[in-house]
């Protein structure tokens, strides 16, 4: 039995499916070719296999496969959407729109834009973490030309109404994308349904490697014009220049076909794990549920702890469990979560919280040893707090 905590982290990121490594192995050895060679049968058979996960990632988001625009991942292809529509928009207009608890791969291209001139409108979220439609409606103005808001929360989990979003833009002919690095094969999504005209997405939340993310990019009812942010050999159509990595991208492909093949029984399961998970945890007195309490990706729980001190939780889980803490930290300066803070928390409860990332490999008999964990670490705590 491994030593090591265990892993509930999964909107950081997963661990590679072992079917997928399998698939990507020969396209790093035997089928090694530039999917741009196009006068030998290394690049024939690189291209092909390109040319399938375009097809795959396609029918997950009933979009087609010319519509697919590889990146890095989807902190590269939030940026390609968000200054890439700004630039090519910016006769039309330079108003945007997103909301408060977006990414930081989506809020911080905002803030360059901003300093560039644009006016960004930053919608709130109410308590449960969705937007007000109509607010949204209110800050649509006709200089507008873009609308961002993700579909699933990286912290919280909550999942955004998109249908009603997208009607909302196409009635006023504003261009919207969603970030959708963590509902990739773990929702239902349709682009056309939805009217989506730009998606992130990316590998590493759904079981596949790092360092490889795609965009949809509508190309028909509108045709979305979009300029480059990264130059030099005009590949993906222009739009993302630089070689292939067809191994990563084989992976992606994968993960995406095991996700959307797995997708009802696996979210039937997550949602089971968590029910446990936080019907276990409610006992507890003080304890508050982050983010709406069905509106939400199947295997998170998002939690805030009164009475105790956050770093003091965070350490007192580490040795059991491997979950994200409530504070998000950059460079030298520790900072409690926007996300948690724009719910209403106070400074203080947003350090003390626990976000619980459920995924594939993880069983109920994990669920129950981190559940009594976690019960014991915070009850110490409280008690520990009432002697001082």
């Amino acid at each position: 039995m491994s030593n090591r905590p265990i892993y509930l982290d999964c909107h950081a990121t997963t661990p590679v499916d072992e079917r997928v490594l399998a698939a990507m192995l020969p396209y790093f050895t035997e089928k090694f070719g530039n999917p741009a060679s196009i006068n030998h049968v290394y690049g024939w058979e690189a291209e092909a296999a390109v040319k399938k996960t375009r097809e795959i990632l396609a029918a997950a988001i009933n979009a087609t496969p010319e519509e697919i625009v590889f990146t890095s991942g989807a902190t590269e292809a939030n940026n390609l959407a968000v200054k890439g529509i700004a630039e090519a928009y910016f006769q039309k207009g330079q108003h945007i729109i997103t909301v408060a608890t977006e990414h930081k791969a989506v809020l911080d291209p905002c803030e360059y834009l901003k300093s560039l001139g644009f006016e960004i409108t930053i919608l709130p979220v109410q308590k449960d973490g969705l937007i007000d439609l109509n607010q949204l409606e209110t800050a649509c103005r006709p200089e507008t030309i873009l609308v961002s808001v993700m579909t699933a929360n990286n912290e919280i989990g909550v999942l955004q109404p998109l249908a009603d979003i997208g009607k909302i833009c196409r009635d006023r002919n504003i261009i919207f994308h969603t970030d959708a690095a963590q509902a990739i094969g773990k929702i239902p999504l349709d682009v056309q349904a939805m009217n989506i005209d730009l998606m992130s997405l990316t590998a590493h939340k759904v079981y596949g490697p790092k360092g490889i993310g795609a965009l949809y990019v509508r190309r028909r009812n509108p045709r979305v014009q979009l300029a480059p942010q990264q130059h030099g050999g005009g590949h993906e159509r222009g739009m993302r220049s630089g070689t292939l990595y067809t191994p990563q991208i084989v992976g992606f492909g994968k993960a995406v076909e095991i996700a959307l093949a797995e997708q009802a029984t696996e979210t039937a399961r997550l949602t089971q794990l968590r029910e446990s998970l936080w019907l276990q945890l409610s006992q507890l007195e003080g304890l508050h549920l982050n983010g709406h309490p069905t509106q939400r990706l199947a295997g998170n729980l998002n939690i805030s702890v009164a009475g105790v001190d956050g770093a003091a939780l965070s350490l007192g889980l580490q040795p059991i469990m491997a979950v994200s803490s409530g504070s998000a930290c950059s460079s030298a300066v520790t900072a409690p979560s926007y996300v948690l803070t724009a719910l209403g928390n106070s400074e203080q409860l947003a350090y003390a919280s626990v976000r619980f990332g459920i995924g594939r490999f993880n069983t109920a008999a994990e669920i129950d040893i981190v559940t009594k964990h976690a019960i014991a670490t915070i009850q110490s705590l409280r008690k520990q707090k009432t002697l001082v």
